[in-house]
């Protein structure tokens, strides 16, 4: 690494945060075996450009009104998903009602609630109803609206009524970025709408987001920790998180390697 000039690595830089959506300085400095002051220096120059964005102890993926795209973004933390998915699953009894909204990681949610019986699912996901559709003891329930072609999300004021008719056990829902004010931020307004729906009509709100969401931007603010009830992640959040959870009373489940 110590052979690539300044603007290669500073190149692979936004490469990597832009995939991660957040990278400490210390990992970042050692992945480019630059010093953490070589590493700082070159975010700073990187921010001001904007083309990421400075975080104390790390960097964030730049300002975005939009998503990474969604093949991408399903080969993206693939293992961190599938241990999230399986510890959801296990907070989830069988003969439970739930909606299960849209994002890859909730596609891993359906597939590891398979072995369940009983469930009673509503989701606004096609990706989610054909996983679930074929096992015969589920109810399975597509919300109406409009289909986003990029990644099989069903959005809309269609899409917000239908939700708004059901009074579910369990709300999943998925999130772009989380803010260090403990904000919850998406990229689609629509898709906000439909999330705050769900929101509003489950008795335990399940947040499913690995570590990679946290300080990373997007544009629409969907809620913040008071509008969850659980948050599902792969690794302990860092300190300023793990307090804005612990004043909104939200339980964390750590799905680690050890899980």
């Amino acid at each position: 690494m110590t052979s690539l000039s300044q603007q290669a690595r500073h190149e692979q830089i936004v490469e990597l945060v832009s995939a991660k959506g957040f990278v400490s300085i210390d990992d970042l400095a050692s992945h480019f075996d630059v010093t953490p002051q070589t590493m700082r220096r070159d975010i700073n120059t990187l921010a001001t450009e904007n083309r990421l964005r400075r975080f104390h102890g790390g960097a964030s993926a730049a300002p975005s009104t939009q998503n990474t795209e969604y093949t991408k973004r399903k080969h993206l933390q693939s293992p961190e998903k599938a241990r999230i998915a399986q510890r959801v699953a296990e907070h989830i009894p069988d003969h439970a009602s739930l909606f299960i909204n849209i994002g890859t990681t909730n596609e891993a949610i359906a597939k590891a609630l398979l072995n369940h019986t009983g469930l009673k699912i509503i989701t606004n996901n096609l990706h989610v109803a054909s996983i679930v559709s074929g096992k015969e003891d589920f109810d399975v329930i597509m919300a109406g609206g409009k289909v986003r072609s990029r990644d099989g999300g069903i959005i809309g004021e269609a899409t917000m009524d239908f939700v708004k008719q059901f009074r579910v056990d369990y709300g999943i829902i998925g999130i772009s970025g989380i803010d260090e004010d403990g904000s919850l931020l998406d990229f689609d307004y629509q898709e906000v709408r439909v999330s705050q729906a769900i929101i509003a009509n489950s008795r335990e709100v399940i947040l499913a987001a690995d570590h990679t969401k946290f300080s990373r931007q997007a544009m629409i603010r969907l809620g913040d920790f008071n509008d969850i009830n659980t948050l599902v992640t792969d690794k302990e959040p860092d300190e300023l998180f793990s307090t804005l959870l612990s004043e909104s009373e939200v339980e964390t489940l750590i799905a680690d390697d050890d899980d």
